[in-house]
């Protein structure tokens, strides 16, 4: 009978070794909840929440999610714990409950101000919230809604609105959205935000910036901001290994970008500069499936810095339309500035950009553009007539197949290669070594392609 005693005991051991075990390891969660009714003297249970950031991020170690109830919240959050890939840590609004962390009320900061921030932890997900209302009128005071920094890298930023971050300083910064690699980054999810109504002066509204290696931004709504919409950016000297100072291989997917322009924002004038995608020195990016229209710029890809590229960029199956300088940007401003190569352009629709007639026309070819593939694209063009805008001969073996010119009726279109103008489409093919299968076709033999698109004539 001992025997039996002994044996049942120790299988009961076993069982519940292997059982703690397997539970530790399988990603199960501990739960905190925070509300503006909380004490924080209580136990962080439904019943009995937290009332504040502080102390649910210094109790949110791996494998916790914190939970915040619905209300105004007058404080930053900053995250205090890494998570792993088994155990993440989370912070997300309770059952789609609308949690808002306002700007307003903060007692006077100094330096960048987030409303929520990571900095040097891993694996960590911010769901659900709204960050609104930060201000500062400080030229020397950056004001962001979210903020990663350090080598923070598995961050999933997902189902935030960020909204009404402003510097009213005429040289001042703000971000929405901000993630600053200085030391080396992966798996950067920014995913399903909206971001909006924000006064950035030289800054961004969403933007990668540094060693960064591996990311996705998609599904975001960027929208009436007064400086670029999406930057991934690199050479800025935010690494803290030179070599390494540079966004690269992720994906801008199906995002909708619309109204961002520089225009009356003071660190820029008079100037419509905006790029509603802005790749500036990133690498190994595709830029694909977004909606992008009514900005400045559609989408940009360059390097403002001397000697150093936009490389291996790829934009695809985009719809850009009604911006006001160009449809799409590539190569840089000015011999100073570096350029854009081995890139491919490719089965985007370009409509009526150059709204304001700045001469930018559909696709804007400017200093240091080489190597890159211009394919299966169709353009419209804008009041101009401009379709293609070069005003520089520092380009060098581009290639261009299968792109589609759209003729209307009783209105000549215009190319401009190497500063040279041409009314005549067989001219621009022969000075540009266009290939033989691109077309300058009238809209009845393009209508079918076109209805393919989601936005109307």
């Amino acid at each position: 009978m001992k025997k039996w005693i002994i044996l049942i005991l120790t299988i009961a051991i076993i069982c519940g070794f292997v059982l703690y075990h397997v539970m530790s390891n399988s990603g199960s969660t501990h739960t905190i909840y925070v509300s503006v009714n909380g004490d924080d003297k209580n136990n962080g249970t439904i019943s009995k929440p937290y009332r504040t950031f502080k102390k649910a991020a210094l109790e949110a170690k791996a494998g916790t999610v914190v939970y915040i109830r619905e209300g105004i919240y007058n404080e930053q959050l900053i995250v205090q714990h890494s998570g792993t890939k088994e155990k993440p840590v989370e912070f997300k609004a309770y059952n789609q409950e609308n949690v808002v962390i306002s700007g307003e009320g903060l007692k006077q900061l100094e330096g960048d101000i987030p409303l929520v921030t990571i900095e040097d932890n891993n694996y960590v997900t911010i769901s659900g919230l709204t960050m609104q209302d930060l201000t500062t009128d400080v030229s020397d005071h950056t004001v962001m809604g979210i903020f990663v920094t350090g080598s923070s890298s598995h961050i999933h930023l997902e189902n935030n609105h960020v909204h009404d971050i402003k510097t009213l300083a005429d040289d001042g910064n703000a971000h929405g959205i901000a993630v600053y690699g200085t030391d080396g980054m992966k798996d950067i999810v920014v995913e399903n935000n909206t971001v909006e109504d924000l006064i950035l002066g030289a800054s961004e509204s969403i933007v990668l910036n540094g060693n960064i290696d591996g990311f996705t931004v998609k599904d975001n709504l960027v929208r009436r901001n007064n400086n670029i919409g999406i930057d991934l950016i690199g050479f800025e000297g935010i690494s803290n290994d030179q070599n390494a100072d540079f966004v690269r291989n992720g994906c801008v997917k199906n995002n909708t970008v619309y109204e961002i322009s520089s225009f009356g924002n003071p660190a820029y004038g008079e100037e419509y500069a905006a790029g509603g995608i802005y790749i500036d020195g990133g690498k190994n990016i595709i830029v694909e499936e977004n909606k992008v229209y009514a900005n400045d710029i559609g989408i940009e890809a360059t390097s403002e810095h001397a000697n150093q590229y936009a490389e291996n960029i790829s934009i695809l199956h985009n719809e850009i339309y009604n911006n006001h300088f160009t449809g799409i940007s590539v190569g840089g401003y000015d011999k100073e500035r570096g350029g854009t190569k081995n890139s491919v352009i490719a089965e985007n629709v370009l409509y009526r950009n150059d709204t304001k007639a700045l001469d930018g026309g559909q696709l804007l070819m400017q200093h240091n553009s080489k190597n890159i593939r211009i394919e299966k694209n169709i353009f419209t063009a804008g009041p101009t007539r401009i379709f293609i805008a070069n005003y520089f001969d520092t380009i060098q073996n581009n290639t261009w197949k299968q792109n589609v010119f759209h003729d209307e009726e009783g209105k000549e279109g215009i190319w401009i290669w190497k500063n040279k103008s041409y009314t005549s489409f067989p001219d621009f093919q022969k000075a540009s070594n266009i290939d033989e299968e691109s077309r300058y076709m009238e809209m009845e033999d393009i209508d079918f392609i076109l209805e393919k698109t989601s936005f109307g004539r």
